[in-house]
């Protein structure tokens, strides 16, 4: 059911986004990925493995690794797990039509626990409305948070750069690494090289 929003907004047989399981589970350490989507306006997507999907969050400016920058965070329909590895472009007249680039993937660890040392489950401090855990990423390192800030007709969240030793306000990654963790493309050669009806990047993909 945590897809059920995902898959009435795609048409699996033209986009090449993965339909998902809805019984995917990852094995060890909870994933996260952030993908940089040039759609109707650039963004970047910061997803958390959550209960066998992706919670999603679409932030237009990007992550920071500036605890004095709070970032906008718009949530999204969850998204299948298979989604943490996909890089391509979605045709025009699709949801979400444009260019899609794996910026930053690795995993992450809860950093709350409760009055006995128990973590709380990421699901349940989203639910609180504040969640705060590690990345462990090829980009990002370190905390960050988020929190709940709109009401439920209005949902907004600011993602939040903790202050701690990986911490650096002179970094600007969103700017100055723009490649992507997967194939090391820009996201103008994601687009040149796997627009629709380039044969070459379709064998590629059926791959």
């Amino acid at each position: 059911m945590a897809l059920e929003a995902y898959r009435r907004k795609r048409n699996f047989s033209r986009t090449p986004e993965p339909e998902g399981s809805d019984v995917s589970e990852s094995s060890g350490a909870p994933r996260f990925v952030i993908q940089e989507h040039d759609a109707s306006s650039r963004h970047f997507d910061f997803r958390l493995e959550v209960d066998g999907a992706l919670r999603s969050w679409a932030v237009p400016k990007g992550p920071s690794t500036d605890p004095a920058e709070k970032r906008l965070a718009l949530p999204t329909e969850d998204h299948p797990l298979d989604y943490a590895d996909y890089e391509g472009v979605i045709p025009e007249g699709e949801y979400g039509a444009g260019t899609v680039l794996l910026w930053d993937s690795g995993t992450y660890r809860n950093l709350k626990a409760d009055e006995d040392g128990d973590p709380i489950s990421l699901g349940d401090q989203l639910s609180d409305g504040h969640a705060t855990v590690w990345l462990e990423g090829e980009k990002l390192r370190g905390g960050f948070a988020l929190t709940r800030v709109g009401e439920e007709e209005d949902e907004r969240w600011l993602l939040v750069k903790m202050d701690d030793e990986e911490a650096d306000a002179r970094r600007n990654p969103v700017s100055t690494e723009p490649e992507s963790v997967k194939s090391g493309r820009t996201l103008e050669e994601v687009a040149e090289d796997e627009a629709p009806g380039d044969e070459e990047s379709e064998e590629g993909e059926d791959g």
